[in-house]
């Protein structure tokens, strides 16, 4: 992530357990539930929560998937929910299933 001013800047993330170079499970939803842990994980360190998020973008290797990501989605985000885009890609690095990222504005 990069922070400019209050706003910060998380880079797109894939459902790869930290420290290891594996997927947390082949799935989209272990994926996606991966992803939102560590976009999380960045949040926090910046000083922020999902709360603060205020734009995502996901990208989906099957939009057919769009319904389970969008039900793990919003368990992330419970309060009013970020806008977002969400768009169906050819490849994602590494094979993922989804890629997600964020921009978040710091209270």
């Amino acid at each position: 992530a990069i922070k400019a001013g209050n706003t910060v800047y998380v880079s797109g993330q894939i459902g790869i357990v930290p420290g290891t170079k594996s997927f947390a499970s082949p799935d989209v939803e272990g994926q996606t539930e991966q992803v939102l842990k560590n976009m999380g994980a960045i949040l926090k360190a910046a000083g922020a929560d999902f709360k603060d998020v205020v734009k995502t973008t996901i990208l989906l290797a099957d939009i057919a998937d769009f319904a389970k990501v969008n039900a793990i989605y919003a368990t992330f985000f419970t309060e009013q929910p970020p806008a977002r885009a969400t768009f169906a890609v050819k490849d994602l690095p590494l094979a993922a299933r989804v890629e997600i990222d964020a921009v978040a504005v710091l209270p």
